[in-house]
């Protein structure tokens, strides 16, 4: 299954990348490399993550990485990765439903 980041996610890795690397660049880069790793899996396991509890919608599911929360939407032949958040940020309905 095909995997389309979202401008809004693209953005919320490289804040967070960018954040990261104030202590230790090299851990930013890492990270950036996990993150990606960790939402490739989807493409074979879309419904791997949970049903976000917010807004409780069968297609709109999250997976943790670290201390973040990788917000995506299941769609019959893609998966939309919507935004990224830290785990203690407020997750806003209009950041992830059209």
């Amino acid at each position: 299954m095909k995997i389309i980041w979202s401008p809004q996610s693209i953005e919320r890795v490289a804040e967070i990348a960018l954040y990261i690397a104030k202590g230790k660049s090299g851990a930013a880069d890492k990270w950036v490399i996990s993150i990606f790793n960790t939402v490739e899996k989807l493409s074979k396991f879309p419904q791997t993550g949970r049903i976000v509890p917010e807004f409780n919608k069968i297609d709109i599911r999250e997976l943790i990485h670290d201390n973040c929360r990788i917000i995506y939407q299941v769609n019959p032949l893609e998966i939309e990765i919507l935004t990224i958040r830290h785990g203690k940020q407020i997750l806003y309905e209009n950041e992830i439903l059209k």
